[in-house]
């Protein structure tokens, strides 16, 4: 996992509860004194492990979580990739293209990076059917970053996001319509 992603992860567990939190939490994972790098990669086990004892620690299961997070990182995704991004799209279109231009960038950028592979079906002007494929298991972080899309593109309340398998698995389907 990209150490970028540590590294929101670290602010958002501050912005949402404070530092100390962040600090047991790592210390609870088994990562002693870590203080991750945005330029490394790191072993998925820290994010499991990070992931798995917030969700003890909140009593808010890792799912939800992932999904909150997802959340949260859209707004400094967006700033990381908006030059990539046509100004007239908007969630649906998002969704569309992450696969062809933001992954593809990052798998261009950083070999050793793997973002999940996204197969999005365009199945009206209104839908979107995305097939998630990852070994990561983390579809519930993908829901809540097309969530947080939703929001950036001032559409939450326009857009609705199911899962239709379980968000843990490796393939995880979810789909997303305008209302």
């Amino acid at each position: 996992m990209h150490g970028s992603i540590f590294i929101l992860l670290k602010r958002y567990v501050q912005t949402q509860y404070d530092h100390s939190t962040w600090v047991r939490l790592v210390e609870t994972s088994g990562l002693g004194a870590l203080d991750f790098n945005h330029k490394e990669v790191y072993p998925d086990a820290h994010i499991y492990a990070l992931v798995g004892h917030a969700a003890e620690m909140t009593g808010i299961p890792a799912e939800k979580l992932q999904e909150k997070f997802g959340e949260y990182l859209v707004p400094d995704l967006m700033y990381m990739y908006g030059k990539l991004v046509d100004p007239v799209w908007r969630t649906l279109d998002m969704i569309e293209h992450t696969e062809s231009v933001m992954h593809k960038r990052v798998r261009q950028d950083h070999a050793e990076n793997r973002p999940p592979v996204l197969d999005v079906t365009r199945v009206s002007s209104r839908e979107v059917q995305i097939n998630y494929v990852s070994d990561r298991r983390m579809g519930a972080l993908a829901v809540g970053i097309v969530r947080g899309l939703a929001t950036y593109f001032d559409e939450a309340d326009q857009i609705v996001v199911e899962p239709t398998t379980s968000e843990n698995g490796e393939h995880v389907q979810i789909r997303v319509r305008r209302i």
